[in-house]
This record gives C-alpha cells, structure tokens and sequence, in this order.
C-alpha cells in the first residue's frame, strides 16, 4: 500500500477539520482530497488507483457504506453509527440539543420549538432538546436543505413554514438543528414582522461564524468542538494504520454552551431590572460579585430582584450567577488548556474547590471529569 491517506468528504466538513490535520502534513503526512459530492463510481475507481493507506470521510447516505466497501483503513469523522472495523465519530447530538435547552430555560422562555430537516443529526438533537425541557415542542421539518449547499440562502419560506411560525405562541424560544436553518428561520421572521429575539428567540447549532454573522440578527448558536473532533481524527487514522484495532463503540465529543449573540440575548427581557441585573452578571463574571455587591451597585431592594428572578427565571438570582459561571468555566475547559484552579480563578470563584462544588452540582460531574470526558469522546 501508499502512505497516502485520502480525505473524501464536502468543503464545508474539510475547513472545519483542516487546521487539526495540519501537523500531520508537517510529520510527511500526504493527503490526496476528494470531494464527497462526485459520482460514488469515480470515487471508488480514484481510491484503488491511488492504493489509500487510509481513509477520513464523513457520513453520507448511499455514499459511505460504499466506500466502507473499499477495505480501508477508515475513521468516518461526524456518525454514531458503528461499523466493523471502523472508527466512528461525532459530536453528541443529543447534547447539542440539551444546550438550547437550557439556555432557552435559563433565559426565562415558557414556550419551545424546534425547526429541523430530517437527517439523522436533526432528529437526535432534537429529541435531546425535548428531553432537556420535559414538555410538548412543536416541530417543523423543511425539506429544502441539504448538505451539499450547507452555506448557501436562496430558499423562500414555504407557506407552511409561514402558517407555523405564525401560529407559535409569542414570545417563543426556537432551536434550529443547524445554523443555516437558524438563518432562513429569521429571514421568516422578516417577512412576517415578528421581531427577533423580542417575539421569536433563535438559537442554531455548530456556530459557524460565516453564517451567524450574516444573519440578521446575528445568529447565537451551540458551538460544536471542531478542533477536538479534528484532533481525534488524525489521532485515529495514525492509530489504524499502526495496526490498532478501533473502538466498538463511536466516540462522542460533548458541544460547548450556547454562543450567546442578538438572535437569543437574554439581556433583551422586557423587565428592565432583569436586564440590568443580568448585563451586572454577564460584564463580572470573573468578579467576586454575589447578590448582595449586585443589589448595593445598582440600588435595588434584594427581595424585588429575587422575585423578578422567581417569576421571570424561575430561579434564584445566586442560581443564575453560578449557571452563568459554570457556563463560563465549560467554555474554557472545553477551548483552553488552563488549570482548574486558574478557570475557578477567571470564573469569580474562590479556589477550584468551591468550583467543582458548584460545577457537579448543575453537571454532575467535577471539572476535570467532564474536561476528560469531552477530551476523550463518550463512547456510546
């Protein structure tokens, strides 16, 4: 066999997990890229040309059994599904779905639902954002997307698409199975007059930047970690081709919290003193600010903001600065190789201790488990 391992999977999948395969390319690693959208025969036909030593490629119907055929090396970069031989990996779905979730709860919302397209992925996330919530969502499913035009806008919403947006009861928190399903959605919005975030909040998922940023209003969305996932990609196939047997199990990587932006702030509460206490929290989170330097720094009596937070939050307001920390403290574990003692430090905690108290008590796991755990994929 070559040494060249072939990469067969769309543009869009290829940028996300290029800047983890490039210290590859400085060990002598040869890549030979295929996009996964030609005819499945010329791709089968290129593979045993070139004699692969490997092969990355993600999952595709009628696409990937095929070249899973081929006998080669293989880590299929975004599945739960296992196959013999074969190391599957993905984000956790249904993890995805459960960070819209609570950030929708977090934020006060009563009414939920979810816009999908489908796929697999779409389903398993929103089953996971049902779940989170334990309660009826509606759900609407549109047909005009697909991978192939991932980044793509020229589709006009449907008049069911319309006609269900429409009949939502408003204020509504609406979680997109993916970004660009975030993008049309608010377009919808748009052209029905309904303001976003004040009437429909939005929140996507894989928080690619292109398009929250074209968005209007800027799209928040559940950041998927595609440098952890690229990372084990490249761990993987320098595994298989050393002669490693892989997993049985796929590996899952856990999503980071909601990127907060315009489409789904929980700073646009119509309470005034909502807003006010939340922008404290959000500006000082690194801060030792409780309740109390809260209530003396904006001149509020603590029984009225403890109230407003009963009513409007349904917790209390030192709950919602600890899941706002913890929040925090999960972006830096999952992005950063920073200590625990030094995220307890950058989160406003005291020491790692009161941190890990804190932190298995909304996730049920210490920092560092839930680090490993993100690190190393769940298997399922």
């Amino acid at each position: 066999m070559g040494e060249r391992v072939a990469i067969v999977m769309s543009e869009v999948f290829l940028r996300r997990l290029s800047p983890s395969l490039m210290p590859f390319v400085r060990r002598r690693q040869d890549f030979s890229i295929l996009s996964i959208h030609r005819p499945i025969e010329m791709l089968c036909d290129r593979l045993r040309t070139m004699q692969a030593s490997g092969l990355i490629t993600e999952w595709l119907p009628e696409v990937t059994e095929e070249l899973l055929g081929l006998g080669i090396p293989t880590v299929v970069a975004d599945t739960d599904k296992s196959y013999p031989g074969v190391v599957s990996l993905d984000v956790d779905d249904w993890a995805v779905g459960r960070e819209a979730a609570n950030a929708f709860k977090q934020a006060g919302y009563k009414s939920y639902a979810c816009l999908g397209n489908s796929t697999p992925y779409s389903e398993q996330r929103i089953e996971g954002f049902k779940n989170a919530l334990g309660k009826q969502v509606s759900v609407f499913n549109e047909a005009g997307f697909s991978d192939a035009r991932y980044s793509e806008q020229f589709i006009e919403p449907g008049e069911a698409l319309l006609n269900w947006l429409s009949a939502l009861p408003k204020p509504v928190g609406v979680f997109t199975a993916h970004d660009p399903l975030g993008r049309f959605l608010c377009s919808a919005c748009l052209k029905l007059e309904l303001t976003v975030p004040e009437q429909v909040a939005v929140i996507g998922a894989n928080n690619d930047e292109i398009v929250c940023g074209l968005s209007y209003p800027m799209l928040s969305s559940v950041p998927i970690p595609w440098q952890r996932l690229g990372d084990l990609v490249g761990e993987w196939m320098q595994r298989l081709r050393a002669g490693e047997s892989p997993p049985s199990d796929p590996i899952l990587v856990a999503p980071g919290p909601v990127v907060l932006r315009h489409s789904a702030s929980h700073l646009l509460v119509d309470d005034a003193i909502l807003r006010r206490a939340m922008a404290y929290f959000s500006e000082r989170l690194g801060e030792p600010v409780n309740v109390a330097s809260l209530c003396a720094d904006l001149r509020l009596a603590r029984r009225t903001v403890e109230r407003r937070f009963y009513e409007y939050y349904d917790c209390t307001p030192r709950e919602m600065l600890c899941r706002m920390r913890v929040n925090r403290a999960k972006e830096l574990l999952l992005e950063s190789n920073q200590s625990v003692a030094r995220i307890a430090e950058l989160c406003g905690f005291n020491d790692a201790e009161r941190l890990a108290v804190v932190f298995r008590q909304f996730s049920g796991q210490s920092p560092t488990q839930w680090r490993k755990a993100s690190a190393a994929g769940e298997g399922r």
